[in-house]
């Protein structure tokens, strides 16, 4: 019998350092649809037709590190009409560690950096919240 990949196992490489992220979210995709009708049609209703694809920004959550500047310097990257772009590539994986769904986010920049809130009495871990843009993903099942 098979079981649904449980969704806590999971990896992300977004070209820095191989810190493990604690959340993702943000991997939709919708399509608009466009309605028309042509005025001699004898039918009473519009036709549908796929229109322009919309995806979402991906939120990426991660524990905070001494001497980890990387969301930073990436955030940083942002000069006149240029920023660095990057591929993303989410994995969900197995209880072998092996990627049995991959998620390739393209183009992607960061558009919201999130720095951690802090207070005296909480009893967890420090983490910063990155939003970053993308430009459309694939989905390979494995």
């Amino acid at each position: 019998m098979d079981f649904p990949l449980p969704k806590f196992h999971f990896s992300v490489d977004w070209g820095g350092s191989k810190i493990a992220f604690t959340e993702v979210s943000g991997l939709n995709k919708e399509m608009d649809v466009i309605e028309h009708r042509v005025g001699s049609s004898p039918e009473f209703f519009k036709k549908k037709m796929p229109g322009l694809q919309k995806v979402s920004n991906i939120t990426l959550k991660r524990g905070v590190f001494i001497g980890d500047n990387e969301f930073f310097d990436w955030y940083n990257t942002v000069a006149l009409n240029t920023v660095e772009k990057r591929t993303l590539i989410i994995s969900l994986l197995d209880e072998n560690h092996e990627p049995k769904v991959v998620w390739t986010v393209k183009d992607c920049f960061i558009v919201s950096l999130k720095c951690t809130d802090m207070k005296a009495d909480a009893n967890e871990a420090a983490i910063d919240t990155v939003e970053v843009a993308n430009h459309g993903f694939t989905i390979e099942y494995k």
